[in-house]
């Protein structure tokens, strides 16, 4: 079942409204910013083993607590703020979780010094099936698993998938030239 077909068969309206803006606005599309991309690898990891209605509600607490998912920032955090983290309720308080996200920070910002953002290390890297996206990523970043990779690839617009074409959203997307169109 597609992302799509499960909105339509949602109640009540506030969920509904909540995974319909998601839907809308953010899935599928091709993100240029590398503290958004972050963010989005943020909230995927923390969606693991959640549902995803969990992670948008808490979406605006995630960006509170990770300075606005500013990859700089994040990668400078002590082991203050790891605890700060880990016992702020507005998040997932996981801590695996937690060194996750500063550790990914860090690691992004060695591969912006490399290839000069996040955003073109993922397009050097494209195109790759899923199997070898996944390869790069547990050797790259921490708690990544197959899931998690899949995810956040077919949200930011690297794999197919996020959108059936009889969505209305499709076409949308397709005029942002997503990376999965030019396999």
């Amino acid at each position: 079942m597609s992302y799509c077909s499960a909105i339509e068969r949602m109640q009540p309206e506030s969920r509904k409204a909540l995974h319909q803006n998601y839907h809308d606005y953010h899935y599928g599309f091709p993100i240029h910013d590398d503290n958004e991309l972050f963010g989005r690898l943020v909230m995927e990891i923390n969606q693991a083993g959640l549902s995803w209605e969990t992670i948008l509600k808490k979406e605006e607490s995630f960006r509170n607590a990770y300075d606005n998912f500013n990859v700089q920032k994040v990668a400078g955090y002590t082991e203050e703020d790891r605890e700060r983290l880990l016992s702020d309720p507005g998040i997932i308080r996981n801590r695996l979780k937690v060194n996750a996200a500063i550790e990914n920070a860090k690691t992004i910002i060695e591969i912006q010094k490399e290839f000069g953002s996040f955003e073109k290390w993922l397009e050097h890297h494209h195109p790759k099936t899923l199997q070898e996206w996944m390869k790069l990523f547990k050797k790259t970043f921490k708690f990544t698993g197959g899931e998690i990779v899949n995810e956040f690839l077919m949200s930011i617009g690297y794999l197919k998938g996020a959108h059936g074409e009889s969505c209305s959203v499709y076409a949308t997307i397709l005029e942002q030239k997503p990376m999965w169109q030019k396999e």
